[in-house]
């Protein structure tokens, strides 16, 4: 009996139209990127598992997919952890590789290999697939594709201004309005843990505290709680849960809870300089939020953080993200190599795009004429006229059978082809040709020059 087809969970094919659409959004990313300085690269799909492992915290060692060693991958696998059915020390014995969970490692991994190429500071791009062993649901998958911008080499808050301006760049050119970019600083959360004497608890801190808009003020209550961290400390951190108004409002708020703390106060620091210089530049379609719950559970960030919230209109979650990071190339022994970078969610902007019905129909690229095929005389003058149409930049193609007129219509129908062109003896005579708009049924015989020229 046949094998009945199927895909992992967590994945999916594209149609024609789908991929039409993704490659019309990756267009606009990369056209941005470019605009504002950014070069491309490209990193292998998988990379050594000590390249990945630990540099995610607990919960994204967790998520990373591990590939089997090949060949016999069991016989290097001691008996004791074969026995003792240990996952955890079994996996480092017969899985020396692992998919890339995300494109900021491997890009730190990539400037530490190539620091006596790169010039820096060094501005690069890259937009490629990456996977998760997460739970598969609406907008989150276990292979999707990320658009990552980086900057590696400056400590100046310029860059960060510059990612702001990036963001508000690309949802402008996809008419994406209702957008909002979410910022905060490690620094702050890092001087709430020690105001509130919980510094050797930040990992957790942290974690706890960017799950509340998912699990709300109880559920962090509730983790922070389970992580040994004190009600009484948790007491003196909640008027955060509960912050509202406007930038400048929640920075007083702020400055009030770190007073007596210096990495506290660096932060709101950069903040305020980020802040100042947007609203002196301007922002068009985004808005910019203070959200001092933001946390982003990544170990690797040290100073300014975002996240890309979509219009409220639609059901998704995050659809961007990123900040900065002062010793993630430290991991493979490069020091002093302050970064930032922000990554552009493609599959999920996808989603709320399609939502939105935002789509411009030129989004749509396909053959845009249809030769009729009549038979062996008339598919050569149809060829001759189809090169011709190509080198013009225009996209056409001949039916491959001599068909029925009618099948064929059809097949142009079904596949949006705007134009046909019908070619027959009296055609081939006067060197003209019948084209016919789909849309509208109008038809009128043209020479090839005045067919390129209608077309174009």
């Amino acid at each position: 009996m046949a094998q009945k087809p199927s895909i992992p969970k967590g994945t999916r094919d594209f149609s024609p139209e789908e991929v039409s659409k993704r490659n019309y959004i990756i267009n606009i990313l990369r056209h941005n990127f470019e605009l504002f300085g950014f070069q491309p690269i490209e990193t292998p799909s998988f990379e050594n598992s000590n390249t990945l492992m630990g540099k995610y915290g607990e919960e994204g060692d967790r998520l990373i997919f591990k590939i089997l060693n090949s060949g016999d991958y069991l016989s290097k696998a001691s008996e004791a952890n074969l026995s003792s059915k240990d996952s955890n020390a079994l996996t480092s014995e017969i899985s020396e590789k692992a998919l890339r969970y995300d494109l900021t490692v491997p890009f730190a991994r990539y400037v530490v290999q190539h620091q006596n190429e790169i010039e820096f500071p060094f501005k690069r791009y890259q937009i490629q697939p990456v996977w998760r062993a997460d739970r598969p649901q609406k907008g989150r998958f276990r292979e999707f594709f990320q658009c990552d911008a980086d900057a590696v080499g400056s400590n100046s808050l310029l860059q960060e201004v510059a990612f702001i301006q990036l963001y508000d760049a690309v949802f402008g050119d996809l008419g994406l309005e209702g957008v909002t970019v979410k910022m905060n600083n490690r620094k702050i959360l890092s001087g709430l843990a020690e105001t509130i004497g919980e510094a050797d608890k930040l990992i957790d801190f942290t974690v706890a505290l960017d799950k509340l808009d998912k699990i709300g003020e109880e559920g962090v209550i509730k983790e922070m709680l389970e992580k040994g961290i004190s009600q009484t400390a948790i007491e003196r951190v909640k008027p955060i849960f509960r912050v509202h108004g406007n930038f400048a409002d929640k920075l007083i708020l702020l400055k009030a809870l770190l007073a007596d703390s210096e990495i506290g106060k660096k932060g709101i620091e950069e903040l305020e300089y980020i802040n100042t210089k947007i609203e002196a530049l301007g922002i068009s379609t985004i808005s910019l939020d203070l959200d001092v719950t933001l946390a982003r559970g990544l170990n690797y960030y040290t100073g300014a953080i975002f996240e890309v919230a979509a219009p409220k209109t639609v059901a998704m979650g995050s659809i961007g993200g990123g900040g900065r990071y002062d010793d993630l190339t430290g991991i493979f022994g490069l020091k002093n190599m302050s970064g930032v970078g922000i990554s552009f969610g493609l599959d999920r902007i996808y989603l709320v795009i399609e939502e939105l019905d935002l789509f411009p129909d030129q989004a749509l690229k396909g053959t845009k004429l249809l030769f009729i095929n009549f038979g062996e005389t008339e598919s050569l003058y149809c060829l001759k006229a189809v090169k011709k149409l190509r080198e013009a930049g225009i996209t056409s193609e001949l039916y491959p059978d001599a068909a029925k007129m009618k099948k064929q219509m059809s097949h142009a129908d079904k596949r949006n082809i705007q134009f046909v062109v019908l070619a027959g003896a009296e055609e081939i005579e006067q060197d003209v040709y019948t084209l016919k708009n789909m849309k509208t049924g109008d038809q009128k015989r043209l020479s090839i020059s005045e067919l390129i020229q209608e077309l174009n």
